[in-house]
C-alpha cells in the first residue's frame, strides 16, 4: 500500500480522504506551449512523495524536467525541449535540440561522434530522441493494494531501403514511492540485420551536482576517452564548482554487477540544506555492458551524464573497426530495464554504499 505523508494507507483509507487520487499523485497528459517547445505532447508524473517528472511523448518518450520536493534533479539546456521538427541530423546539429532532461535516449542505429560509416554520413547520437511516439497510452489505476501510473508508446525509426526498428517504451511508477522504471523493447521489424546502438543519457544537474558531490559506482576500472579526460582521471568521482573554459571529460567504466546481474550506482550531494540529495540508477549489466560518464563542469553547461550503453561513444565507424558493433537480426527483440530513484537520507546513502561495496567483492 502507498505510504503518503508519513503513514501507510489502503486504497479505501486514501479514497475516503480525497475526491480523486490526483489530489495526491498520478499522471496527466499535457501539451507544451510557446516557442520551440510548442505543441510537444507530454505526460506529467507525480508519485505523491515529492517526485515529479515529465515524459516527452513527442521526443522519443524521453524524460525532461524532474524534481524531488521542489529540488531540480536534471540539467536543462538553453535549447529547451524543442519539437522534433527542429531536429538537425547533420554533424553536431543534434546539440541544437538537446534539452538535457533526466533521460535522453541515443541510437538506435548509431550514436557517439559524427562519422562516415560505409559511405553513410552519421551525425551525433542518433535519431531516436527526435521521433514522436505513436499508440501512446497513459493511465493510473489500482492493482490490488498498489496504485500504479504509466505512460507507454511506440517509437519507430524506419527508412525505405534502410532500417525498420521499433522501440516500445513503458515508463511507470507507484504511488508513494520515490522511484520509477523504464522498460524498453527494441524490435527489428525489417528483413535484414541492422546495426544496433543504444545509450541512456541520464543528465544530472544542480543541486545534485555541486562542489562536494560524489559518484558512488562499482567500477572495476576507469579509463579516459582521450587526453583531456586523462587530465582528470584521478577525480572521475569528484566534482568541482562551475569552471570557465572547462573542456568535457569522458570516462569509460567497467562496472561490477551484484549476484542478480544488476549494476547500482548513485550521484549524491551529501549536503543540501543539511541532508543528502542524489539520484541512483539500477540496470542489468547483461543488457547494457558498457558505461560512459560525461563530466562537464562548465559555466551553464554544468552537468554529469551517467550513461549505461551497449557501445562506447567514438561513433559507429570506430565501433565497426574494433569489431564491437552490435547487430539486431530480423524479428529479433532486445529488452532493457532501468530503475531510477532518489537518495534523500543517510540511511539511503548507506544502502547505496553497501551495494557498491558488495558488488566489488
Amino acid at each position: 500500500m502507498p505510504k503518503l505523508f508519513g503513514r501507510e494507507l489502503t486504497k479505501e483509507e486514501l479514497m475516503r480522504r480525497v475526491g480523486d487520487v490526483r489530489q495526491v499523485g498520478g499522471i496527466r497528459e499535457v501539451m507544451l506551449w510557446g516557442g520551440r517547445e510548442g505543441w510537444v505532447r507530454a505526460a506529467e508524473f507525480r508519485t505523491g512523495t515529492g517526485l515529479e517528472f515529465t515524459v516527452l511523448l513527442d521526443r522519443g518518450m524521453d524524460i525532461g524536467e524532474a524534481r524531488y520536493k521542489g529540488y531540480p534533479l536534471a540539467w536543462v539546456s538553453p535549447t529547451g525541449f524543442a519539437g522534433p521538427w527542429f531536429y538537425e541530423p547533420e554533424g553536431l546539429g543534434w546539440l541544437r535540440t538537446f534539452g538535457g532532461g533526466l533521460l535522453t535516449t541515443c541510437g538506435l542505429t548509431y550514436l557517439g561522434e559524427p562519422c562516415e560509416d560505409e559511405g553513410e554520413s552519421l551525425g551525433l547520437h542518433g535519431r531516436i530522441s527526435h521521433i514522436p511516439a505513436s499508440n501512446t497510452w497513459t493511465d493510473c489505476e489500482w492493482e490490488g493494494r498498489v496504485c500504479r501510473m504509466w505512460a507507454q508508446g511506440k517509437v519507430r525509426q524506419a527508412m525505405v531501403f534502410g532500417e525498420n526498428l521499433e522501440l516500445s517504451r513503458r515508463v511507470w511508477a507507484r504511488l508513494g514511492e520515490s522511484r520509477f522504471f523504464v522498460e524498453d523493447e527494441v524490435t527489428n521489424l525489417g528483413h535484414e540485420p541492422s546495426p544496433f546502438m543504444i545509450l541512456y543519457h541520464i543528465n544530472l544537474g544542480y543541486p545534485v551536482v555541486d562542489e562536494g558531490s560524489v559518484l558512488l559506482a562499482p567500477s572495476r576500472s576507469v579509463r579516459p576517452r582521450d587526453e583531456e579526460a586523462r587530465k582528470g582521471l584521478s577525480e572521475w568521482d569528484k566534482f568541482q564548482p562551475p569552471t570557465s573554459g572547462f573542456a568535457e571529460q569522458v570516462f569509460y567504466h567497467d562496472m561490477a554487477e551484484d549476484e542478480d546481474g544488476y549494476v547500482s550506482l548513485a550521484l549524491v550531494n551529501p549536503d543540501v540544506e543539511g541532508r543528502p540529495l542524489g539520484v541512483y540508477i539500477r540496470y542489468h549489466r547483461e543488457q547494457l555492458n558498457k558505461f560512459v560518464e560525461w563530466k562537464m563542469m562548465g559555466e551553464g553547461t554544468y552537468v554529469v551524464g551517467l550513461e549505461p550503453s551497449n557501445s562506447w561513444v567514438e561513433g559507429r565507424a570506430e565501433a565497426r573497426k574494433r569489431g564491437e558493433l552490435e547487430f539486431i537480426g530480423p524479428g529479433e527483440r532486445r529488452r532493457f530495464h532501468l530503475e531510477i530513484g532518489i537518495v534523500d537520507s543517510e540511511e539511503r546513502l548507506s544502502e547505496v554504499r553497501s551495494r557498491v561495496k558488495e558488488a566489488l567483492r
